[in-house]
């Protein structure tokens, strides 16, 4: 499994989602030194959450009868679900701020893309 190169690809796309909804409500140049400031803190976040909720999940199931495409085929909706619908609650319960907009709407699609790049075959 390809982990260091999934949790690299996630904290970018992290990053660009989330300040990207900031960035669309209040503009200001102020903020780039917390665009790269803040890249440390989505790469700690990115690489807990893959490691924690993804990982384990191909780690224990994935063998000779069970490969990565079933896996993702059986598991991926059931997380995808579930992460919605915490991710749109938490939304809701922050009054639709756009931190915690940006934030949240960026931890659901880097989680879901994650287990795209997890289940894609390697090139030989």
């Amino acid at each position: 499994m390809h982990i260091l190169s999934n949790i690299g690809k996630s904290s970018l796309l992290a990053a660009s989602i989330f300040w990207i909804i900031i960035l669309s409500d209040t503009f200001n140049w102020d903020m780039a030194p917390y665009i790269f400031l803040s890249l440390i803190p989505i790469y700690v976040i990115c690489a807990l959450t893959i490691l924690i909720t993804i990982c384990p999940i191909f780690w224990f199931l994935e063998n000779d009868n069970y490969s990565k495409q079933r896996i993702f085929k059986t598991y991926f909706p059931i997380y995808t679900i579930i992460a919605f619908v915490l991710c749109a609650y938490s939304i809701y319960k922050s009054s639709f701020d756009v931190f915690a907009l940006s934030f949240y709407a960026s931890a659901y699609i880097t989680t879901t893309q994650s287990w795209v790049w997890f289940a894609k075959k390697k090139r030989k």
